[in-house]
């Protein structure tokens, strides 16, 4: 029996209808309804499979229904349970038809479900409570947001030592880009377009700095905008779900982050060989780097992508303090650790792996999921120096030197993810955490 997302009623009954056996009535069909809904909801919002499997558990269990076994997939979440009295098993689901970051909402489901594991709510309170979480208002007006990612582009800009005018036509370019693929979107063209054309708009206004011999390192300006692309919040619950186990939908996410950077390059790559047939200097030297000390400007700027990454993903106002110093403290660390001659994959799954450690301990004592508190802070880390020197180089004919930095990209931006799930992982060794026991794989069988 299946119920699918926008469904709110039972997923079927069992013989004799319901009420006529403990845990075939209708608080198991609503504990049912309540726990997909939770499932659903967490996904939609960015949390990872692991996290959405456990609250749906713990709410099963939480409201006594009889053995339950759930199933979490990027784009589903199911949930079963064994009525007694010899019954046939009960199995509903709901899609993930729509996925948009809330981080705030994720922290109230996770007050919602620990409040509900330990008795705290009644069945009926925590339909309520959950109603009540979804009718909220986002943290942030739309505005906000929008204005948010123009600012992380401006912000990485800055990072890679761009001035104030760089600064300023990175943000425009990212705005333009945003609204644009907004407006795509709105017309249904998929989200690898969106993200092609965005990139386009930034090497475009990159271009045009070059071709007007602008003041400025116009170089800064399309490696800030493709720090505000880069998918950096799927790219770290990817990782994690992979590690964890969730093998299906890590690897889900994964191809999908794989795409999106993808759509980057291709829109990188398409206006630059274009713009090099055309005439425009388009040089190999003097490309944006990293300082090669902790130096005052990048650090601030680290702190407002960091800042920006967590109101574009609604997390909490009363968090970003604490963002931003995370975000100060993974460039500074990933700096230092350049400096001692590290390549840039090693030196950035060290500052991340720190973060994360010190991130998930401070989610820990203040009870908020770990995500709220490090995925923002690693945003400064997103290889976009990187990625634009390999298209530079593609474009000029280095092909094979060109592929290699787009591989050396792409391990920075999954060293971040690991990092990060690692850096969690070492806080579970000296303090354990309650979590979904899985099974221990047998090898070689």
């Amino acid at each position: 029996m299946t119920a699918e997302s926008g469904d709110t009623s039972d997923a079927g009954t069992g013989p004799g209808g319901p009420g006529t056996e403990p845990g075939v009535g209708e608080d198991a069909y609503a504990t049912m309804d309540l726990a997909l809904r939770v499932g659903e909801l967490m996904l939609a919002g960015g949390d990872t499979a692991e996290a959405a499997d456990l609250a749906m558990a713990r709410l099963g269990r939480a409201y006594g229904l009889p053995h339950p076994e759930t199933n979490v997939t990027l784009a589903a979440v199911g949930l079963s349970y064994l009525p007694r009295g010899g019954r046939p098993p009960v199995t509903a689901e709901r899609r993930v038809r729509r996925r948009q970051p809330n981080y705030t909402r994720l922290a109230a489901i996770h007050d919602l479900v620990r409040d509900a594991a330990a008795g705290g709510l009644s069945l009926q309170q925590a339909k309520y409570g959950l109603g009540d979480i979804i009718g909220r208002r986002p943290a942030y007006p739309g505005w906000a947001q929008a204005g948010a990612l123009s600012l992380l582009g401006a912000a990485g800009a800055v990072l890679v030592g761009g001035g104030f005018v760089a600064a300023c036509a990175a943000f425009l370019a990212t705005l333009v880009g945003d609204r644009t693929g907004a407006w795509l979107g709105r017309r249904g063209i998929a989200d690898f377009f969106q993200m092609a054309v965005a990139a386009a708009i930034g090497t475009l206004v990159t271009v045009l700095l070059l071709a007007v011999d602008a003041p400025v390192r116009s170089g800064t300006v399309i490696v800030g905008v493709v720090i505000a692309l880069i998918p950096g919040r799927a790219l770290v619950v990817a990782m994690q779900d992979g590690i964890a186990g969730d093998l299906v939908t890590g690897t889900t996410r994964l191809v999908e982050v794989l795409f999106l950077i993808t759509a980057i390059l291709s829109g990188i790559g398409a206006v630059t060989y274009v713009a090099a047939r055309q005439g425009v200097p388009i040089s190999l030297q003097n490309l944006p780097s990293a300082p090669s000390s902790v130096a005052a400007p990048q650090t601030l700027g680290a702190a407002a992508i960091a800042a920006a990454f967590a109101v574009y993903h609604l997390v909490p106002r009363r968090w970003l303090p604490p963002v931003a110093l995370g975000g100060m403290l993974s460039w500074g660390a990933y700096v230092e650790l350049r400096a001692l001659d590290l390549p840039s994959a090693p030196a950035t799954f060290l500052a991340a792996t720190l973060v994360g450690a010190l991130g998930a301990t401070a989610a820990r004592l203040r009870r908020v999921p770990a995500l709220i508190l490090v995925t923002p802070c690693v945003a400064p880390l997103m290889p976009g120096t990187l990625m634009y020197r390999g298209m530079i180089q593609l474009t000029g004919g280095n092909a094979g030197r060109g592929g290699l930095i787009l591989l050396e990209s792409l391990a920075t931006a999954l060293a971040i993810g690991a990092g990060v799930y690692i850096g969690g992982e070492l806080l579970r060794v000296v303090r354990p955490a309650r979590r979904m026991l899985r099974p221990r794989r047998r090898v070689g069988v």
